[in-house]
């Protein structure tokens, strides 16, 4: 497991509600440069999340477009943990690597009140490359950094 950490200015149930409903993961999940839409969302242990992933910049719809891959992606959760306000955990149907098996991924994200806010611990699972985690761990940051935004 790889870990990302950060502390954002807002306590963990504001921070759980961002991260659990459907208007607030629409605000920042996405990285920089793409849009997220909440298509389903069942907040229970087994239920899923389903939302679109969508690029919007142009150098993101460019870096799609080189390497072959859709400007827009619908992704699956599906929660294995939910502990208000303190632990989220889902795993991620990873289906869109060109030339790759379909597999499941793990994220455990721990939100630990502090004086400043809230800090946000999240571990995800190795992707099944090198390359492919960097890029996961790069996005989940940059969101991490649109939270810390948003609540900021």
């Amino acid at each position: 497991m790889k870990t990302i950490e950060r502390t954002v200015a807002a306590q963990p149930q504001t921070v759980w509600d961002l991260w659990t409903t459907a208007d607030g993961i629409s605000q920042w999940w996405a990285p920089d440069g793409f849009r997220t839409d909440v298509d389903a969302l069942d907040l229970r242990p087994g239920g899923e999340l389903v939302y679109t992933m969508t690029a919007e910049a142009p150098e993101q719809v460019a870096f799609l477009e080189q390497n072959g891959l859709p400007l827009s992606t619908e992704s699956r959760k599906v929660f294995t943990e939910l502990e208000q306000p303190t632990r989220i955990a889902y795993r991620s149907v990873i289906d869109f690597v060109p030339d790759h098996e379909p597999y499941e991924h793990l994220t455990v994200v721990d939100l630990h009140p502090t004086t400043e806010g809230t800090r946000v611990v999240m571990q995800v699972e190795e992707l099944h490359d090198n390359v492919w985690t960097e890029r996961l761990l790069a996005g989940r940051a940059n969101e991490l950094e649109n939270l810390a935004r948003l609540v900021g």
